[in-house]
């Protein structure tokens, strides 16, 4: 009974946050800026937000690509479909309860290709861990394109001296946090060390496959097909078309953390999308219809291929038994 509170409460705390992020976002909003945002979305480019969506959609096929290196060394090859599939159902569900595409993923391959669960999940998480990595990598990036700016802003709102105390605590926090596992023996450090080895497992498997350059080259394309998408759906708005490379990528990296740690972005990723901007002068109303259109596309794509993927398999894979 706890467990399955627990849960929910896991489920439905994040959405009702990101409800209440956006009812009082808006709650702030002027009539002339209702007015603004209703132009943005009437006059945008959405041959612009079609063509993102297209990259989006290539960019999930070719990580169903890269999947099945990850899957060879264990000595299964599955289908290049059915891998697409399990991608696109991942995505669907990963909407409605966080990090459950994983499991899904996983069970799907366990049904139509004989992929042990375990075995499936194994990579899977290897896989994100990867992603991590590119994420952490992109972000780093923007911090160092855009740092000028961004200390500049943060200094605004919190005095050096603020900023200096608090990197101080962060630097005590975790050297606790390191002393602690070190010399901890109880059942959360135990949980810790756990996951971090299962994490450095998962990248140095990578090390066993026999094609590991063309792994990281679809891995680069993954992520780079990701920071196109969004460039190109910046192509929109006449207002975020001008935007420079630094400021595209640093807000590219600020969606896709509320992409990845939420139930998909619901109701953080637009406010997110207009907050950085606004740091680098563009007009919350702007921001606003830039977050949403991207959100609003990718969830409508996500939506129509998950459902779609759930009636083809069982069709897909009948045909491959009768053959």
């Amino acid at each position: 009974m706890k467990r399955s509170v627990s849960k929910s409460l896991q489920i439905l705390l994040p959405l009702a946050l990101g409800i209440f992020l956006i009812v009082y976002f808006y709650s702030k909003f002027t009539p002339e800026q209702w007015e603004e945002l209703v132009f943005h979305f009437t006059h945008a480019h959405y041959g612009f937000v079609v063509l993102a969506v297209l990259m989006s959609a290539f960019s999930h096929l070719i990580r169903a690509y890269r999947w099945s290196f990850m899957l060879e060394p264990l000595g299964y090859a599955p289908r290049l479909l059915n891998n697409f599939l399990a991608v696109s159902i991942a995505y669907l569900m990963n909407l409605f309860i966080p990090k459950s595409g994983e499991v899904s993923r996983a069970v799907v391959l366990d049904r139509y290709e004989q992929v042990p669960f375990e075995k499936g999940f194994g990579t899977i998480i290897a896989e994100r861990v990867v992603d991590l990595i590119f994420l952490l990598l992109f972000t780093a990036l923007a911090v160092i394109l855009q740092f000028d700016a961004l200390y500049e802003y943060i200094q605004q709102l919190i005095p050096l001296r603020k900023i200096l105390f608090l990197l101080g605590i962060m630097a005590g926090g975790l050297i606790a946090f390191w002393l602690f596992l070190k010399y901890s023996g109880g059942p959360l450090s135990t949980k810790i060390k756990s996951f971090v080895r299962g994490l450095k497992e998962g990248v140095f498997s990578i090390l066993k496959m026999r094609r590991k350059m063309t792994f990281l080259l679809t891995s680069l394309m993954i992520w780079g097909l990701y920071l196109l998408s969004f460039y190109t759906a910046t192509q929109a708005l006449p207002e975020t078309a001008q935007i420079n490379f630094g400021t595209v990528i640093l807000t590219f990296v600020v969606g896709s953390f509320t992409f990845a740690f939420t139930n998909s972005g619901v109701g953080y990723y637009p406010l997110a999308i207009a907050g950085i901007l606004f740091i680098f002068g563009i007009p919350e109303t702007v921001g606003s219809a830039l977050g949403w259109i991207v959100w609003t596309s990718n969830i409508l794509y996500i939506i129509v291929f998950g459902v779609l993927s759930f009636v083809l398999l069982p069709l897909v894979n009948k045909k491959k038994k009768e053959a």
